[in-house]
């Protein structure tokens, strides 16, 4: 056996040398040469929307951990008009972006009505709002989006479950006599918004016991059009069951937490502006990875639809796994909430 690399070796130190020589070009050009602060911001890519200044006009406690804030706008003009199942991004005093669900009026275009749930040991966003916001103060929100669309049908079977309720209420409202409402939760006293809901059939775990989703979606009229929003195991649950119990039935679900990774393999991620690399593993996502060296990397959605992680790829190829990029936009970008490496090693913008 002689000392000369393998071929196997000399593939690996070239493949090296090759990120080596990406990154010292990538620093020179956008991060240290003179051109580099016009063609490198220090902000990760942002999707395009309607972009609103909003005082809180009013909050108000609607159950246990659970608030709502009526919004209008800064100027005292009209706000953009939705449908039931929109949202709108959230901008905090604190940098921090966040999604939640309108809940209001649709027709009225001057107050939008969304709600929190405290999350203690969440992001940090519903603590903000629930702990530090005041009524009179300004924010600044974008949309509203829709990625929950409310669609025409004979009749509508609604499940909600907790504060999925919110996109919930404006298309129980919008399908009068053809919609049916089940309300979920833990308690009565946990459950936001019962008053506004006079003809739901409200049942709380503690007098009915845990839903049973099958029999609940079992109600559905043939073709219906049933919207389920409210924790995983529910929204899985009616995956799961739905297409048996009536096969000309349309499922429409939204979903408050991410996603599992599914099928997840590590890879090394760089992060081109530091040289920082992290380690991203199976089971994890980029955007998990990335804030252990970046915490204020801003995200909203965790599940590919909202565009708020976008970054730019500066080298390796992507395993996209998001709901919102063109195929353009994908030759050069990600979303870091769910997409990965193609293959083991990824450099980004950030």
């Amino acid at each position: 056996m002689n000392g000369s690399p393998t071929l196997a070796e000399r593939s690996a130190t070239g493949g090296l040398r090759l990120i080596g020589d990406v990154m010292d070009i990538y620093r020179k050009v956008f991060v240290t040469g003179r051109t580099a602060a016009l063609l490198s911001r220090p902000n990760t890519v942002r999707r395009t929307g309607f972009d609103t200044d909003v005082t809180i006009a009013g909050i108000e406690r609607e159950a246990a951990d659970v608030v709502s804030l009526t919004l209008r706008a800064a100027d005292g003009g009209p706000l953009p008009t939705w449908r039931p199942g929109a949202h709108v991004d959230v901008f905090l005093p604190s940098g921090r972006q966040r999604q939640y669900s309108l809940c209001g009026d649709p027709s009225d275009r001057f107050r939008y009505r969304i709600a929190v749930r405290l999350i203690p040991d969440g992001g940090g966003g519903s603590r903000e709002i629930h702990h530090s916001l005041r009524v009179g103060d300004r924010l600044r929100i974008r949309g509203p989006r829709n990625a929950f669309t409310f669609v025409e049908a004979p009749s509508y079977l609604f499940l909600a479950g907790g504060i999925g309720i919110t996109p919930i209420m404006p298309m129980v409202e919008a399908a009068g006599a053809r919609g049916r409402l089940v309300y979920v939760g833990r308690s009565r006293e946990t459950m936001p918004f019962l008053a506004d809901l006079p003809g739901a059939d409200v049942r709380p775990d503690d007098e009915f016991g845990p839903p049973h989703v099958a029999a609940l979606l079992a109600r559905a009229e043939p073709g219906a059009a049933v919207y389920v929003c409210g924790p995983p195991p529910m929204l899985e649950a009616a995956q799961r069951c739905l297409f048996e119990l009536d096969p000309t039935a349309s499922l429409h679900t939204e979903r408050f937490s991410a996603l599992p990774v599914a099928d997840g393999a590590e890879f090394d991620l760089t992060l081109a502006r530091t040289a920082t690399t992290v380690r991203v593993a199976a089971d994890e996502t980029a955007l998990t990875a990335i804030h252990r060296a970046l915490p204020d990397t801003p995200y909203s959605c965790r599940q590919g639809f909202c565009g708020t992680c976008k970054v730019a790829v500066v080298s390796g190829a992507v395993d996209h796994r998001d709901r919102v990029l063109t195929a353009a936009e994908r030759e050069n970008q990600m979303l870091v909430c769910v997409s990965r490496a193609a293959g083991e090693h990824l450099v980004v913008d950030l």
